[in-house]
C-alpha cells in the first residue's frame, strides 16, 4: 500500500519501551502517524470475561505516560484521553489542552453510552471538537443503535465507532449507522468483506484506518485492505485524510 498511513487506534500499554515498540513497529510498516490511547487497563482475560458476561472495573487508565509517550513522538502519536465515567467529567475538561480526542469504553468501565456520565463526557469533546471513539455490546444501553441515538441527540459531535462494530462481521451495525452522518467506522478487526462494505454503504469519507496494536499486527490490517484492491485516491482518503479532517487538521 503506497503514501502515507494514519493509524486511528493503537495504544501505549503501561511497559516501559511500549511508545518505543509502537514507533519502530510504525516504521517497519510505513504508518506515519497513530491516534494512541491508554491500553492495559485490566487484564486480557478480564476483558475478555466482561465482554461476554459483563461487569467492569473502576480503574483509571494511565494517561499520564500516553502524554508522555505523545510529546517525545514529534508530533506523530496524537493523545486521545480515555475517560473513566466513574469519575467527574470535569478532569477531562481541565486537562482539555493536552487531548485531541476521546474514548469511552463500556467494555471497561461498564457505563452504557445512554449514561447521563457519558453525556457530559461527550458534550465537553463536541465543545472542544474532539472525535469521540468507542466500542460497542450487544448489551443494554451499550448497541451500536444507542450509539446512533447518541450521535443524533448531539449532532456537532463526531463519533467513531471502534473495530466495525460488534464481532467481525457487523453488516448490520453499517445499516445502523448510515443515516447518521455524525458516525464513523474505524474497521480494526472487521472482516474485508465489511471493510468493503463499509466503503460501499457509507462512502470512504466516512471509513477510518486502525490498527488496535499492539492486540492486532499492523500487517494484518495493511493486508485487509490490500486485499480490497482499492484505487490509490480511495485508499489515500481512508489511510490518511480521513484522520485529519475528523481531527480538524490539515494534510495533503
Amino acid at each position: 500500500m503506497n503514501g502515507p498511513v494514519f493509524d486511528f487506534h493503537a495504544r501505549i500499554t503501561p511497559a516501559a519501551d511500549a511508545a518505543d515498540r509502537l514507533l519502530a513497529m510504525m516504521d517497519s510498516y510505513g504508518i506515519e502517524r497513530a491516534a494512541v490511547s491508554a491500553g492495559g487497563i485490566l487484564r486480557i482475560d478480564t476483558l475478555s470475561r466482561q465482554l461476554t458476561d459483563g461487569g467492569y472495573v473502576t480503574t483509571d487508565a494511565d494517561n499520564t505516560a500516553v502524554l508522555e509517550a505523545c510529546s517525545h513522538s514529534r508530533n506523530r502519536l496524537v493523545p486521545f484521553y480515555f475517560a473513566n465515567p466513574h469519575r467527574a467529567a470535569e478532569l477531562y475538561q481541565e486537562q482539555s489542552a493536552l487531548w485531541q480526542g476521546l474514548e469511552i469504553s463500556p467494555a471497561v468501565h461498564g457505563i452504557g453510552l445512554t449514561d447521563v456520565r457519558i453525556r457530559a463526557l461527550v458534550e465537553i469533546a463536541t465543545q472542544l471538537r474532539h472525535p469521540v471513539y468507542t466500542v460497542c455490546l450487544q448489551r443494554t444501553g451499550c448497541t451500536v443503535s444507542d450509539l446512533v441515538a447518541l450521535a443524533a441527540e448531539v449532532p456537532a459531535g463526531t463519533f467513531v465507532l471502534g473495530h466495525a462494530g460488534i464481532g467481525n462481521i457487523d453488516f448490520h451495525a453499517l445499516n445502523l449507522i448510515a443515516d447518521q452522518p455524525n458516525v464513523l467506522v474505524e474497521t480494526s478487526g472487521g472482516y474485508t468483506t465489511v471493510a468493503q462494505a463499509a466503503l460501499d454503504r457509507l462512502g470512504r469519507h466516512r471509513v477510518l484506518f486502525g490498527t488496535e496494536y499492539p492486540m492486532q499486527h499492523p500487517a494484518v490490517e495493511l493486508a485487509k485492505f490490500a486485499a480490497l484492491g482499492l484505487e490509490p485516491e480511495c485508499w489515500h482518503e481512508i489511510a490518511w485524510r480521513n484522520a485529519h479532517r475528523v481531527l480538524g487538521q490539515e494534510c495533503s
